[in-house]
Order: structure tokens, then sequence, then C-alpha cells
């Protein structure tokens, strides 16, 4: 285990990483993730987006808006 910590290490120094943050209105997607993830109580894993988020994922493939209303 140390070995491969060591070389996830080596592997990640060689990497330039670049953090942003994005409001949760610009991503949809993520935010109706984030609230199944709250609504679920046991371990889950998708194979294929739920389909709760699919018309998300489908506009923002197609760079479509989206809006949230209060």
């Amino acid at each position: 285990l140390k070995i491969r910590w060591k070389n996830c290490l080596v592997k990640a120094s060689q990497m330039n990483f670049l953090i942003s943050h994005i409001y949760r209105e610009g991503n949809h997607c993520a935010d109706k993730l984030a609230s199944l993830g709250l609504a679920v109580n046991e371990y889950t894993w998708w194979s294929s987006p739920p389909i709760c988020i699919r018309e998300e994922l489908t506009k923002n493939r197609l760079g479509l808006p989206s809006y949230r209303f209060c």
C-alpha cells in the first residue's frame, strides 16, 4: 500500500491542477445528484446516469441554457 501511495504522489506531482468554483445554478446535474445523495440511505452505484438527471445531461450536451426559478 505504501508503494502505491508513493506512486500516486509521484504522478500527482507531475500534474497541473486548477481548482475553481461554480455556483449550483451553473451545474444542474451536480446539484440534482447532491440532492439525490442526501435522500439515499444506502450505498448506491449507477452504471448509467440516474433518470432524474438525464434531461439535464441532454441539455448540457446540446449547450442549451438551464434556468432556476426560486
